[in-house]
């Protein structure tokens, strides 16, 4: 990888960059995902948006774990870790953290807002996202379970896409 381009910016230029990059791995998921709904159909898009989705966020937690030093276990080290998940800056997840359980609640999703805007009905995204979540928290600490409150294809508020519980499993 040639970094070069990085060593002349400033703080602000690379954040900038950081935030264009950000927003072209946000436009270049839903243009992947359209395309193959497209050439397929909407259910073999979803199929492979699960599979992809059940993956990348595997191998994200792993090189998180190793790049930022995470030590933790439990729900401390999962959402300390979740902070550097690229979909959690892109979508800013609402984080709340209790004793022995945390919410993630999405008040406004980027991919489902623009298919509305553009006429396109929700997808149905609960599967892809519980093995998003499922993932990644496995290699945090294989007790954190995963709930989906609600999520699309769910009905769910106008000012609220999905929500999602995470707990320990104290059995394992």
């Amino acid at each position: 990888m040639d970094l070069s381009v990085l060593t002349h910016m400033n703080r602000s230029e690379l954040q900038s960059y950081v935030e264009f990059l950000l927003r072209q791995y946000r436009i270049m998921d839903a243009f992947w995902f359209l395309y193959v709904s497209e050439a397929f159909d909407q259910q073999t898009a979803e199929g492979i948006n699960r599979r992809v989705w059940g993956r990348i966020p595997e191998l994200a937690a792993k090189e998180i774990i190793q790049r930022f030093g995470i030590t933790e276990k439990g729900l401390t080290g999962f959402l300390k870790a979740l902070k550097y998940f690229p979909w959690t800056i892109l979508i800013e997840y609402d984080i709340e953290e209790r004793d022995n359980e945390a919410f993630i609640t999405v008040p406004s999703c980027p991919p489902q807002v623009a298919r509305r805007k553009h006429g396109l009905p929700e997808f149905d995204c609960r599967d892809m996202h519980r093995g998003e979540f499922e993932s990644f928290a496995r290699i945090i600490d294989e007790r954190i379970r995963v709930d989906c409150l609600f999520a699309p294809p769910d009905p769910h508020p106008d000012d609220c896409f999905c929500k999602w519980r995470f707990t320990l499993d104290a059995t394992k």
